[in-house]
C-alpha cells in the first residue's frame, strides 16, 4: 500500500473507501432508527400510506451509489474516480439533506454531510502525483 504525508500516511483509494462505508453505516441506521418512529414517512407508508411514484426507486439509487463507490473507490483511474467520487457525493448530499426528519435524522444527517464533504475534499485535491503511485486492481 502507498502512503503518502499528503493524505495523512493512508493510500487515497483506502481512505475513500472507508469513508464511504462509514456514511453508508450512518444512512442504514438513520433509516432503521425511522422505522422506530412512529410519525416517520417510513412508518406511514408500512402502515398502507401511498408511496410516492419512484420513491423506493430513488432510495434505491442513492443506497447503489454509494455502495458502489466502495469498490469504484479503488478501481477507477484517479480522474475518472474524482469525477465519480464528487457527483456521486453531491447525489447523496441532495437526498440526504432532503430527507427524514427529526432530531436523530438532524444528528445522522449533519454526521452523513460532513462524511460527504470530506469525501469531496479529498477527491477536489488528490494530487496528480498518486495517479501513476498506485495501480487500480486490474
Amino acid at each position: 500500500m502507498n502512503t503518502d504525508k499528503k493524505t495523512g500516511g493512508m493510500d487515497i483509494r483506502l481512505k475513500l473507501s472507508l469513508i464511504w462505508i462509514f456514511m453508508l453505516l450512518n444512512m442504514v441506521y438513520a433509516d432503521i432508527l425511522s422505522l422506530m418512529d412512529s410519525t416517520s414517512p417510513i412508518r406511514t407508508v408500512m402502515a398502507g400510506a401511498p408511496l410516492p411514484s419512484g420513491g423506493l426507486l430513488a432510495g434505491a439509487i442513492v443506497m447503489e451509489t454509494a455502495l458502489i463507490m466502495i469498490f469504484l473507490s479503488h478501481v477507477l483511474k484517479r480522474n475518472a474516480n474524482r469525477l465519480a467520487t464528487i457527483i456521486a457525493a453531491v447525489l447523496n448530499i441532495v437526498f440526504v439533506v432532503t430527507g427524514g426528519h427529526g432530531l436523530y435524522y438532524l444528528f445522522f444527517a449533519s454526521v452523513e454531510v460532513a462524511s460527504l464533504l470530506l469525501i469531496i475534499g479529498i477527491a477536489w485535491k488528490w494530487p496528480k502525483a498518486e495517479e501513476t503511485a498506485v495501480s487500480p486492481i486490474k
